[in-house]
């Protein structure tokens, strides 16, 4: 299966020409472009601060902003106190700086932050592009780089100046021509030290720790299967657990936690190995609950399930049917095709299991279910019977509907189906309420009233929410034709 997608990081969004559309980018190693959260801009109290002070650094610039402002000037030669990148803030969550008690340098430390700045300031200076473009957009990131470090030496205590310049250094990584002498990693490294000190400065500076453990995981890309790559991807997932602490509704930051335990669990040993996969799949899973249309936590969440299924395939011990969960690694594949149809990577990754599903429907499996019309039935009418998703919706399945391969387990031919529309959803959840049968339950809330269901474990409840709601959104945005396709071809 294809490689896993990854969110880019925050304020790092494609330089010269604005942002691509993910099918239209040529990412390293299949990893897509995702479309960033908001800039962060400073509190009252740092807006005071950079009035007094007259600092570019003093604020996170995103670099589309630092960019789009300077190529409006030209390219200048030279550094200056100039307000033209200022004006450009964005939206933003508050993040102040630290206060200048406690936090204040001696002038040998000084000498020793100018030091690491004359390595730095060499490296970026180091990189060439590898066309004119690249060579445009690097000479612009030399002057803010510049920028950064006159703010820093005016006020060394200001957290997004040393943020800003960290994403300058991440940015001339990924500007590096692969014939230079240019080191990636050493730029990435610097990086690295910008975004420490960020954070020791400011340690609420959610971006600095999300871009810093993107940083780290592509240093960590470069090890393979090493040890060395191997503590890098402990540190990365350590920052990415932080930005979460810090911003729980980043759906990037779970996604890319859960990745960043995915290449961890490549390299651990195998005793190792099934806690960490399990822990990837709850960091997915998360991602798409806080968004339930994004399409890369999505496949990700496909392709962990799928090597879970190899594993324990192999392993000839398996925890629960590898059967079931290729079939459940192919409906987040087919729906993450379904959102995202023209992209090629989760094309080819549905040729490889559109056949685990269990065609012409996306999930079948077995609910505990009252008789339609009567939600409050006594728990003695309940009746536990399979249920079949497809684009259409949710239904019990009679003699007629029954998939290929099954033959029992259809409800009463006496009994009225449920059936549930997908267009008549108004939102799917867990739920405990002492009236329903014992077990992991769920409510379907409807235009029509709630219906009420019930599953066979928790594991199993975790699929249906998940199948359902993907059938819904598939459906509001406008694409159940494709998944239509998908499962009846």
């Amino acid at each position: 299966m294809e490689e896993p997608t990854e969110s880019r990081r925050a304020g790092a969004e494609d330089l010269a020409n604005g942002a691509l559309e993910p099918e239209e980018a040529a990412p390293e190693v299949e990893v897509e472009v995702e479309e960033e959260e908001p800039p962060r801009s400073a509190t009252a109290k740092q807006e005071e601060a950079k009035a007094a002070l007259g600092a570019e650094g003093s604020r996170p610039f995103t670099m589309r902003e630092l960019l789009g402002e300077l190529k409006e000037d030209g390219e200048p030669a030279a550094t200056g106190s100039g307000g033209s990148a200022r004006s450009a803030f964005g939206d933003g969550n508050g993040i102040g700086s630290a206060e200048a008690e406690g936090s204040s340098y001696s002038q040998d430390s000084t000498q020793q932050f100018s030091s690491h700045h004359d390595v730095a300031m060499d490296l970026i200076n180091s990189v060439t592009g590898v066309d004119e473009e690249g060579r445009s957009r690097q000479r612009i990131l030399s002057f803010a780089a510049k920028r950064y470090v006159n703010a820093i030496e005016r006020n060394p205590d200001d957290p997004d100046a040393y943020y800003n310049w960290a994403l300058v250094l991440q940015e001339s990584a990924d500007n590096v021509d692969p014939n230079s002498s240019s080191s990636k990693d050493a730029l990435l490294e610097e990086a690295c030290k910008k975004y420490a000190e960020a954070t020791r400065l400011c340690p609420t500076l959610y971006d600095a720790y999300y871009n810093w453990a993107i940083a780290i995981a592509d240093r960590a890309k470069m090890r393979g299967r090493t040890k060395e790559a191997e503590e890098l991807w402990k540190q990365a997932i350590l920052n990415y657990e932080k930005a979460v602490q810090l911003n729980w509704n980043s759906p990037q930051a779970l996604n890319n936690w859960g990745l960043g335990l995915q290449e961890l669990s490549a390299i651990v040993p195998a005793r190792d190995k099934q806690t960490i996969i399990k822990t990837a799949i709850s960091k997915f899973r998360s991602a798409i609950q806080l968004q339930f249309d994004f399409h890369r936590a999505i496949y990700n969440l496909g392709t962990v399930l799928y090597g879970l299924a190899e594993d324990t395939m192999r392993s000839g011990k398996p925890d629960v049917s590898p059967n079931e969960l290729y079939s459940q690694s192919a409906i987040y594949v087919a729906a993450a095709h379904a959102l995202k149809p023209n992209y090629s990577v989760y094309r080819s990754a549905l040729r490889l299991v559109r056949s685990m599903l269990p065609l012409p429907y996306l999930k079948v499996g077995y609910l505990t279910a009252p008789p339609a019309n009567n939600a409050i039935a006594p728990h003695k009418d309940w009746e536990r019977s399979q249920f079949i998703l497809n684009h259409e919706g949710l239904q019990q399945a009679d003699a007629s509907d029954q998939p290929p391969s099954q033959s029992a387990g259809h409800m009463d031919r006496g009994r009225k189906p449920v059936r549930i529309n997908v267009a008549d959803i108004v939102s799917v959840s867990a739920c405990a309420d002492l009236t329903l049968p014992s077990g992991a339950s769920l409510c379907i809330e409807t235009i029509h009233g709630p219906t009420f269901l019930v599953a066979d474990s928790w594991e199993a409840l975790d699929g249906w929410l998940d199948a359902i709601r993907l059938v819904y959104t598939i459906f509001a945005r406008g694409k159940s034709d494709v998944l239509a396709g998908i499962i009846t071809g």
